[in-house]
């Protein structure tokens, strides 16, 4: 064995011990490789950041600016919100249905976003319609990757795949060319999952936050101004009454207190409500004082007052723009804040730091009613107490420094959705679609020409982008891609492939096809799909040719095994995301993912072989 295809062989097996253990994030190890692979030779300096310029790594990054577009301006929202109508079907159609319109979106849209708004539309209806979260969260992420496997733009990993095809001489692959393969995985998964779905946990994310901090809902005060459209109509007759996740738990109208104020009376201008309410909710009245109200919510005029005791730091906040968020923090034993009030916070002088409301812990007596009887600036925080903060970015660490004090969580304040804005974005997505299905542009030139429309409306911000994209994976794209130079300019995928043709000497093609399926699925159960895609694609493309067969067989086989880890929580990046939750066990992927992993190995096979 040549120096050369060892020293590869070195950095391929770090490489993977690295993803496996987690030592280092995905975009450190990327730095690794292509440093390493410059210094021992194995590419030129060049060749070793070749890969930031690859047409696969900027169609990936292109296509995950778009997926922020979308996800920030409400059509990815706008496009799950009829999901919440489902809710009066069985289980047993429930999922499938959820399972094949994620699937759907998948296709066009970047999958991790696509899930992460489908995870926030299965809480709430886990809230509202008691559907148990733990029966659909899985089964949407698996769809998802299912989805993405079925079009070129689908997923990176077949951007990747496609642009090793083409630097090795291989045909291109088409945009819809392999998806009647990725309909007949879809079906298949959906009837598995579903069958399998049974022995999914029925556990609420939600029950868990709650049994570890016993909280109720955000309490806050706002002050109505004159310029509020909620001036002059009755409490029944505005959103207070309507929307079931805000509750109003009294009203001060001149000194004078009135707990659980009825539906007739008529608020007015300087009136002050104590409400109770979920994030999303506080965030829209903190935002346009609206809510379901006629009033456009692009109003520029804030329409509610937040605490008076911070008002005025408020104000004084406007004439100095800064990067503002809201932090939400957990109150331990021994913290400093222990006895105070909101209003005593500002003692600590915490500059930049505004409370804005708490979320108290729940005990044996009614949390509600105690608050009610209680002015909030009288209402003591003790532990398991949470205070939601609104902050600049650079106030962080002092919150960070403090005793017995956690961050639980930030959140971006609520940005109303612009309805032109949405169907723009709407309209630039189909296009970009249409432009590269119908080939008048090829995908890289599709989604650079999206990118810039959805600029120059602006539908995207450059801040958005340089906040929102997922650099890890531009990164280990850009990396992995030289270490896929330096497998062919070592010949170590030449040496690859000649060693699996004298293991699979004398096998028949379709036992051949099914071993690179199978290697590539389980490579890709502990490995990054995108990383085994590089790996893979060119040692599939060397077996071809030595076996004198067509690649594309053998690179769809690379492409969809690489995408198909379903029987570990870390191959892909969805099922991470949804065990991170709290809510499955390792086995869950192990049991369902590894009975459709085989299913699908051997369906892929069969499939794949019609091309020969």
């Amino acid at each position: 064995m040549d120096i050369a295809i060892l020293e590869v062989f070195i950095i391929l097996g770090l490489t993977i011990f690295f993803f496996v253990t987690e030592l280092f994030p995905v975009d450190k190890i990327a730095i690794f490789i292509i440093v390493s692979l410059v210094l021992l030779g194995l590419v030129t300096p060049e060749e070793a950041i070749s890969g930031f310029s690859n047409s696969a790594t900027i169609t990936v990054l292109s296509l995950m600016i778009i997926a922020i577009a979308l996800e920030d301006n409400g059509v990815i929202a706008w496009f799950a919100q009829g999901l919440q109508r489902l809710s009066i079907l069985p289980l047993l159609i429930l999922i499938p249905t959820f399972m094949f319109i994620t699937a759907g979106i998948s296709a066009f849209i970047s999958t991790t976003a696509v899930v992460i708004v489908f995870i926030k539309i299965i809480f709430q209806l886990s809230e509202r319609f008691g559907i148990p979260a733990g029966k659909l969260l899985l089964p949407v992420s698996f769809a998802g990757i299912l989805g993405g496997s079925c079009t070129l733009m689908g997923t990176s990993t077949n951007l990747i795949v496609n642009s090793i095809a083409q630097n090795r001489g291989v045909d291109k692959l088409g945009f819809f060319e392999f998806a009647w393969m990725g309909g007949i995985f879809l079906v298949a998964g959906i009837i598995i999952v579903t069958i399998a779905s049974r022995f999914l946990p029925k556990k609420d994310p939600s029950e868990s936050l709650e049994l570890a901090y016993e909280i109720d809902e955000l309490i806050t005060t706002i002050t109505i101004k004159p310029s509020s459209p909620l001036v002059g109509k009755t409490i029944n007759d505005t959103f207070l009454k309507e929307a079931s996740d805000v509750t109003l738990l009294k009203l001060v109208r001149n000194g004078v207190t009135t707990n659980a104020p009825g539906k007739y009376i008529t608020l007015q201008s300087g009136d002050e409500l104590v409400v109770m309410a979920d994030i999303d909710n506080l965030e829209r009245i903190m935002t346009d004082g609206a809510h379901k109200e006629e009033k456009p919510a692009e109003t520029s005029d804030q329409l509610v007052d937040i605490p008076k005791d911070i008002k005025l730091e408020s104000e004084k906040a406007k004439k100095e723009p800064i990067a503002i968020q809201l932090l939400e923090i957990l109150i331990l034993p021994g913290s400093v804040f222990l006895g105070s009030t909101l209003s005593d916070l500002k003692r600590f002088n915490l500059q930049g730091i505004l409370p804005i409301a708490i979320k108290k812990r729940k005990n044996l007596r009614n949390t509600k009613e105690r608050l009610i009887r209680k002015n909030l600036d009288q209402i003591r925080i003790k532990p398991g107490d949470r205070i939601l903060l609104e902050t600049d970015k650079s106030s962080v660490n002092e919150l960070n420094n403090l005793e017995g004090v956690v961050i639980l969580k930030t959140h971006e304040p609520f940005q109303p959705k612009n309805k032109t804005k949405k169907y723009i974005a709407t309209a630039v997505l189909l296009a970009v679609i249409g432009l590269a299905a119908s080939g008048v542009l090829s995908i890289l030139a599709s989604s650079l020409t999206g990118m810039a429309l959805l600029l120059a409306t602006n539908c995207l911000e450059m801040n958005k982008i340089y906040t929102k994209v997922d650099w890890q994976i531009f990164f280990l794209l850009a990396g992995m891609i030289p270490l896929g130079v330096a497998m062919t300019n070592s010949g170590a995928d030449i040496w690859l492939s000649d060693q699996l043709l004298i293991l699979f000497e004398g096998k028949d093609k379709l036992f051949i096809l099914g071993a690179i399926f199978l290697i590539t699925m389980i490579m890709s159960g502990s490995v990054s799909n995108n990383a085994t895609a590089v790996i893979m694609a060119p040692i599939a493309i060397s077996v071809a040719a030595g076996l004198e067969l067509p690649a594309k067989p053998f690179l769809l086989a690379v492409m969809f095994a690489a995408n198909f880890s379903f029987f570990t929580p870390v191959g892909y990046q969805t099922n991470t995301l949804i065990y991170n939750l709290g809510i499955y066990r390792f086995k869950h992927f192990l049991f369902i993912g590894g009975i459709l992993s085989i299913v699908l190995c051997v369906l892929g096979t069969l499939l794949l072989s019609t091309l020969f």
